[in-house]
């Protein structure tokens, strides 16, 4: 067995075609299928079996697959700590983190450690809270920023970084737009654009209406901050962001409002898998991120 036809065998299991899949992988599309044909001889098993154009993965290959991808993960991450150790500074972080921090926190915060480690290489993975958690537990991420921090959860540890107040956003033109502040329930007869489901801002901004005594009417369900700030500004409805997401100017903005009661917060939080330890370059980082938001550094674990 080769580590090509185990990285030819998870190339298609991904793609469920061949042709897809050889092209991702620039080889022809004989030599994945010759690959894939000589693997399933050596196991005595049947891995794929044909769907219409595509391919599906049988029982046995499910669970073939499940640790095809635990085992090349971990030579990734040996080669990875090898090239760390010839040169601890020339590593490769991968850092995931939700959309609404990518407007100016992780810019900030890696900017500010390339001007010392400017060697370090970094891969992005954006998500929800949900698929953050499964990106971390998987291994697909060493680091990954999330929100609201998951206080027990048997998996991932962190710290809780930042707590950041939301803000109520309406359009220019509402009756509420020039206050220095407002009571959350003051807006329960408007309609508000929300995250969908899924984005952990949504149930912090439903739970607030809720302790404001109504539940919120939807206008709209969107995605991307970006989309529900120009909605609002657009007189579609009103919404509730934290603050760092209203940095970026554009020629159409909604005007802010804080708000005096309830208390609307979201705990930022840095988690890592609990049952593993942290490349060295992804160590450095994290005591970095520590120090960079004022927080008390635990000695790190001896490598």
């Amino acid at each position: 067995m080769e580590l090509r036809q185990l990285q030819y065998f998870l190339k298609v299991a991904r793609k469920e075609h061949v042709t897809q899949a050889a092209e991702e992988l620039h080889v022809a599309q004989s030599a994945v299928s010759r690959q894939i044909h000589q693997l399933e001889q050596e196991l005595g098993v049947n891995l794929f079996m044909q769907k219409g154009r595509n391919l599906q993965l049988t029982a046995v290959g499910q669970l073939f697959c499940s640790r095809v991808e635990t085992i090349l993960k971990d030579l990734d991450r040996a080669v990875n700590e090898v090239h760390e150790f010839l040169d601890p500074e020339q590593g490769e972080i991968r850092l995931g983190f939700p959309n609404s921090l990518g407007i100016h926190i992780i810019p900030s915060v890696v900017a500010e450690f390339r001007k010392l480690y400017p060697n370090v290489k970094f891969r992005f993975r954006q998500g929800t809270y949900p698929t953050l958690i499964r990106d971390v537990v998987s291994g697909e991420v060493d680091l990954a920023f999330i929100s609201p921090f998951p206080e027990n959860h048997d998996q991932v540890v962190g710290n809780v970084v930042l707590t950041e107040d939301l803000v109520a956003i309406m359009p220019p033109s509402h009756p509420l737009a020039s206050e220095q502040s407002i009571r959350l329930n003051q807006l329960k007869d408007d309609k508000f654009i929300l995250f969908s489901k899924g984005y952990s801002l949504r149930p912090i901004v439903w739970q607030a209406c809720l302790e404001a005594g109504f539940t919120p009417k939807i206008a709209f369900e969107g995605e991307e901050t970006d989309t529900i700030r120009g909605l609002v500004a657009a007189g579609m409805g009103v919404s509730l962001l934290p603050e760092m997401a209203l940095f970026q100017s554009f020629s159409l903005q909604p005007s802010r409002v804080r708000i005096s009661d309830p208390k609307v917060t979201r705990t930022i939080g840095l988690i890592h898998r609990a049952d593993e330890k942290l490349p060295l370059v992804a160590q450095s980082f994290k005591v970095f991120l520590l120090e960079y938001f004022g927080l008390q550094i635990d000695t790190p674990p001896s490598q």
